[in-house]
């Protein structure tokens, strides 16, 4: 059986360093912490794979359509799998997805909130498969979100020890 990185690079896809804030930013807490066997994650956004925060950025249903937000949220995915790399030291520690709180940055009147997180969780899924990658999700629309970003996910995890 494939490992997760094994998946992750047949994809043809990559995961970014840490990210790289804008001039002047300070990100004073931990993007993952390890409590007995769970995982914590903090919110993450979309990372270009030099370790940036990507773009498009804006509303989606404004400035951002829904595919874009799709990949938008999917490139999270790859930001958070990034994160519990550089912590747990390996991918295959994940046992189970728990639970995955997903913030679309939201145009006014949008409320196809679902249809964008849908990218992490189908990536999410396709990696660990339907029992690993299973997990308990939220999808709602918020007024703004950091530094542009038209997603932010945060999500906990149980790992192995």
């Amino acid at each position: 059986m494939a490992t997760i990185e094994e998946r992750i690079s047949a994809l043809g896809l990559v995961l970014p360093p840490p990210v790289t804030p804008p001039a002047g930013v300070v990100l004073p807490f931990q993007f993952v912490r390890v409590l007995g066997g769970r995982a914590l994650i903090s919110g993450h956004g979309p990372q270009e794979a030099d370790g940036t925060i990507a773009h498009p950025r804006g509303k989606v249903g404004g400035d951002v359509n829904v595919e874009q937000g799709y990949n938008a949220a999917r490139l999270t995915a790859l930001s958070i799998l990034g994160s519990l790399k550089r912590v747990l030291g390996d991918l295959d520690r994940v046992v189970a997805w728990g639970r995955v709180f997903g913030m679309v940055n939201s145009a006014p009147g949008f409320d196809r909130q679902p249809s964008v997180i849908n990218g992490f969780s189908d990536l999410i899924m396709e990696l660990y498969g339907a029992e690993r990658g299973g997990h308990c999700r939220s999808a709602v629309g918020m007024a703004e979100l950091p530094f542009g970003m038209p997603v932010e996910i945060e999500a906990e995890v149980e790992i192995a020890n």
